[in-house]
């Protein structure tokens, strides 16, 4: 599986050493926004190419599958070129940042028949995972989900503390991570869904806090808070409230309610949700299948989020 990554930054390299774990898996190309960095990245992993546009790796033979880890507003358009070229895609969380873009790239998955997924990562973390057999094996229901998404980021700056070309969005891309896990553990539509949102930065143009109410068919509910103003603990942590037990999952670790913790070590074959995420994405193409986080399984999420946005437009022309 010859593979080709555009977007060469904190996120782009936390793929790169996932893939380097993937019996017969090479990297052939490196596309980033400077040239200087493709090369130094592509040279560090091996990779015979480097380059500064996505098209230099999209017409050459040794690529069979793309990972896109470029900006938000680039992923809807980037992944349908990926498949126009005949490319297998897995795009990075979010799949783009309207809802008309989600169908496109969908309708395009359709087309094609290509392997087009979508980096929900917290589908394949072993703590989430944990959480999700013991569902499927009858032992635990979801009842309610907390889950507090956090960062400090009042400067434009990626996970290593680099001036970003981009800007993140708390709205379109972190709470897609939560939105999806809560439809993927409950196994429920969402049906009602109310946000706000909290003073917009006067630089970045972003608001920098929000809160997130979500109610499934089956009665399940969420409490979602995010900001990018918390100086402390950062990450997101999510608690499962349910009818046997409460799970709290940080990444990859899991504890109960009370901080006991809980063994996920054998859950699957890695640690790194990352690395078991490109394992799904190489081997649902080799064995010709849809992976788990296909762009089909996720599109909800992005139906959800974009009702979200219309009525936070609404509330802003309000005011």
């Amino acid at each position: 599986m010859r593979i080709a990554l555009a977007g060469a930054g904190a996120f782009g390299e936390k793929h790169l050493d996932g893939l380097k774990n993937i019996d017969g898996v090479e990297i052939t190309s490196i596309i980033s926004r400077r040239a200087e960095q493709a090369a130094e990245v592509a040279k560090k992993y091996g990779a015979g190419h480097s380059g500064t546009e996505l098209d230099e790796a999209l017409v050459r033979d040794d690529v069979d599958a793309v990972i896109l880890c470029t900006p938000t507003q680039m992923h809807a358009e980037q992944a349908i070129a990926c498949m126009d070229a005949g490319k297998h895609v897995q795009v990075e969380i979010p799949l783009s940042d309207s809802w008309e873009d989600a169908l496109a790239v969908e309708a395009k998955a359709r087309e094609t028949s290509l392997t087009c997924m979508v980096g929900h990562t917290r589908r394949f973390n072993p703590s989430h995972q944990y959480v999700k057999k013991q569902i499927e094996a009858g032992k635990f229901n979801v009842q309610a989900m907390d889950v507090e998404t956090y960062f400090f980021r009042r400067k434009n700056m990626n996970a290593k503390g680099e001036p970003r070309s981009w800007t993140d969005h708390l709205l379109w891309h972190h709470s897609a991570h939560t939105i999806d896990i809560f439809q993927y553990m409950t196994g429920s539509k969402v049906i009602a869904a109310n946000a706000l949102q909290g003073p917009q930065h006067p630089d970045l143009g972003i608001a920098m806090d929000m809160s997130i109410q979500m109610k499934t068919e089956a009665g399940q509910i969420l409490t979602l808070s995010l900001s990018f103003n918390n100086d402390g603990p950062l990450g997101t942590f999510f608690r499962y409230i349910g009818d046997t037990a409460t799970y709290i999952a940080r990444y990859d670790d899991l504890v109960t309610g009370r901080e006991e913790a809980i063994d996920v070590s054998q859950v699957d074959v890695s640690m790194n949700g990352i690395e078991l995420q490109d394992r799904e994405f190489v081997a649902a193409i080799r064995e010709g299948r849809e992976p788990n986080s296909s762009v089909s399984q996720v599109l909800d999420c992005y139906r959800v989020i974009g009702e979200l946005a219309a009525s936070l437009e609404q509330q802003d022309g309000w005011s």
